[in-house]
């Protein structure tokens, strides 16, 4: 694997600087999910890998962390940690952080000449939360008033003062609960 190609690094967001964390779609993040994908599945052919979150959607603005979904079939958990392991990914370390029953892999890679973070959110293929991260991804795509009212929403919630991953992600709970009819189903105690 070329260095370019290389997992590096991942840093942690720091809240304390709104304008740091939240920045508009990159056209870019489309090239990154898929060629991080790619390497995923080179080491793990049987995993469905989608690209999720905010930077699936076109003009959806957020913080700019490329979210992929790593679906495996039964039985195939291990297997998916240690593809990802494999690739230098990172475990979530901080405030709450997944289980390894429902791991969270952490990275970034170079690309065109930019550092891009990754979260890899690794999922049973047959889970409620992988279906509903995809259909969460599919209704915003199809709509751009949603994308302006879930932008919108993110927006508000930094600006109220959210200071970790935790707390922003509790403030979207209601606009994504709204969307798909239900909170989405993150395999995860609290």
């Amino acid at each position: 694997m070329s260095d370019d190609a290389a997992i590096k690094l991942y840093e942690y967001l720091q809240y304390d600087n709104f304008s740091e964390v939240f920045r508009p779609w990159d056209p870019r993040f489309p090239d990154v999910a898929q060629r991080v994908a790619g390497l995923i599945r080179e080491r793990m052919p049987d995993a469905r890998v989608e690209h999720v979150g905010s930077t699936a959607i076109p003009g959806c603005a957020g913080k700019g962390v490329v979210d992929l979904l790593l679906m495996y079939t039964p039985g195939r958990l291990a297997a998916a940690r240690d593809a990802l392991d494999g690739l230098s990914f990172q475990r979530q370390t901080g405030l709450n952080p997944f289980p390894e029953e429902r791991p969270l892999r952490l990275g970034a890679v170079a690309h065109d000449g930019e550092l891009f973070r990754l979260h890899v959110h690794v999922v049973a293929a047959d889970s409620p939360e992988a279906a509903e991260q995809l259909d969460f991804r599919e209704r915003l795509c199809a709509d751009p008033a949603l994308v302006e009212e879930y932008v919108a929403h993110k927006r508000a919630a930094l600006a109220a003062g959210t200071a970790n991953n935790i707390d922003y992600n509790r403030a979207k709970e209601p606009f994504i609960h709204k969307v798909v009819g239900r909170p989405i189903s993150v395999e995860k105690d609290e």
